[in-house]
């Protein structure tokens, strides 16, 4: 059965182990994580968004990873935490768009996958205020971030352009100000604001 055309909008944080600014995107993914291996959590809030006649408007959904090594050498284990309120066929939907098994930006990162952790679920709450934001997961996750300033503090956080990331070509660079995995495996707690963390819109569609 083809997949049906979707597209999906809204907005995408992401908070890794890494300390500021994180080597991995720079670098092509060549770089050592700065701790030897890395652990990431990027959240998405769907604004607006269809899987072929199926609404996703206003649901969210986390991709937790683990990385052992450079990420460009592979081997990552990946998992999804999902919005609870998504019924079976968003369920699927989601994790579909969000695995690359339904194409779209992640299908690119298929081929460095080793482990799929599955999807678990659980009520996403997504919180905003100017340059600082936090994605929570119920006790399994939890990310905050605060946009990072440069020389000029009246001017909009910093930015990455043009990075080929899946989310977001162009993102803010942030500080992470609190991060917590303790989900499919993973477990990852700081609270010391040195981690990296980044955000921007994001839009994705099958093709």
């Amino acid at each position: 059965m083809a997949t049906p055309d979707w597209q999906v909008d809204g907005q995408y944080y992401e908070n890794c182990s890494c300390d500021y600014v994180c080597p991995c995107v720079p670098t092509g993914m060549q770089a050592k994580p700065t701790k030897g291996s890395c652990t990431f959590a990027m959240g998405f809030s769907i604004e607006r968004g269809h899987f072929g006649d199926l609404r996703l408007d206003g649901l969210g959904f986390i991709v937790l990873g683990y990385t052992p090594a450079e990420m460009a050498k592979g081997n990552w284990s990946v998992g999804l935490v999902i919005d609870e309120r998504a019924d079976a066929a968003q369920r699927d939907a989601i994790t579909g768009i969000a695995s690359g098994d339904a194409g779209g930006p992640m299908a690119a990162l298929g081929g460095l996958v080793g482990k799929f952790l599955g999807a678990e679920t659980a009520a996403i709450a997504f919180g905003r205020s100017g340059a600082s934001w936090s994605v929570q997961a119920g006790s399994k996750v939890r990310i905050e971030g605060r946009g990072a300033q440069g020389m000029d503090p009246s001017r909009p956080p910093l930015q990455l352009s043009y990075t080929g990331h899946p989310a977001a070509d162009t993102f803010s660079l942030a500080h992470a100000s609190n991060s917590h995995v303790a989900a499919l495996g993973l477990a990852w707690d700081d609270q010391t604001g040195r981690n990296n963390a980044q955000y921007a819109p994001f839009s994705w569609r099958s093709s």
